[in-house]
């Protein structure tokens, strides 16, 4: 297991069994040592549990962002209830570590396969990352991507793509 998704799941499994959040790594992997945006993904049984991440950094490196955003996704994410303890055993989770975003003027410049999406209009932000199950097309990203932010069909947008490293 890759020391980010040991660091999501032990972030997870600590808080919920105690209220308390584990301490980043030390010393902290070069690799950990950057900063980054980072979603972390919890799935059940192959179904998706939560998922919570953040495209731009919040915090000092990637350990502390897993952790922070592995919490998030056991007990924040709206679409869930918060992670019982007599779940832990059946959960797995990915780690996405986020390149920078960069502006895209075309969508024939996205593949949603290799870059994961960005819509910005006004106020309304939403992101897909990259290389979903049934996400097969630009087409099906930005749709998907519009919906999830509520900018209707129509609304200018601003387009902005980032590639992940996943692990898990």
């Amino acid at each position: 297991m890759h020391a980010l998704v040991e660091l999501a799941r032990r972030s997870v499994e600590e808080f919920i069994k105690n209220g308390t959040v584990v301490p980043v790594p030390e010393p902290l992997p070069a690799a950990m040592s950057e900063k980054a945006g980072v979603f972390v993904c919890l799935k059940k049984h192959g179904q998706l549990r939560g998922c919570i991440g953040t495209f731009m950094p919040c915090c000092e490196n990637i350990a502390a962002e897993t952790r922070r955003n592995a919490i998030s996704a056991a007990t924040q994410d709206s679409r869930f209830l918060s992670v019982k303890e007599d779940e832990l055993d059946a959960l797995e989770y990915s780690v996405d570590v986020l390149s920078p975003p960069e502006k895209v003027n075309d969508p024939g410049e996205l593949n949603p396969k290799e870059f994961g999406v960005i819509l910005v209009s006004g106020q309304k932000k939403g992101l897909l990352l990259p290389d979903l199950e049934g996400v097969d097309s630009v087409d099906e990203q930005l749709r998907i991507t519009r919906m999830k932010a509520g900018i209707f069909p129509g609304e200018k947008v601003e387009i902005f793509r980032f590639k992940v490293k996943r692990f898990g």
